[in-house]
């Protein structure tokens, strides 16, 4: 069987070291076995395992929601539905925050637009502007 050490998973999984001790002291990942001088061994399963939980941060689910992923993974009969909640709820905050960051694209625009950058700073719209009690 073939069996990584921390350094190459960390390469392997394109993480830092302390990534994956973190990932173990929080539950995400099983403590490894360890060899006869104490290194700790990974299996292929904890590399995938390490690229399941880069992905699914990669789409903005935070360790608490992939906990609850690789949690549903363990009872692989049961149905997606859980799943497909999830997927729901995540894509519905990520529209939520395109939406806020279009809102501030729209204020900054607005702010740079007030000022040319010419007048002295004490007189400056933009900074100004930030002393609004108005949310972006």
């Amino acid at each position: 069987m073939l069996i990584f050490r921390i350094g190459e998973l960390a390469n392997r999984g394109k993480v830092n070291l302390e990534t994956i001790r973190y990932y173990e002291r929080e539950g995400l990942m099983q403590s490894p076995q360890r060899t006869s001088s104490g290194h700790r061994a990974y299996a292929p399963r904890d590399l995938l395992r390490l690229r399941f939980i880069k992905r699914a941060q990669a789409l903005g689910f935070t360790l608490a929601e992939i906990k609850e992923f690789l949690a549903l993974k363990l009872d692989p009969d049961q149905t997606g539905e859980n799943v497909v909640h999830q997927i729901e709820a995540k894509a519905l905050e990520v529209k939520v925050k395109i939406a806020h960051l279009r809102a501030i694209a729209r204020t900054l625009r607005k702010m740079k637009a007030s000022c040319d950058g010419g007048c002295p700073v004490g007189e400056c719209l933009i900074l100004e502007s930030l002393n609004s009690r108005r949310p972006a």
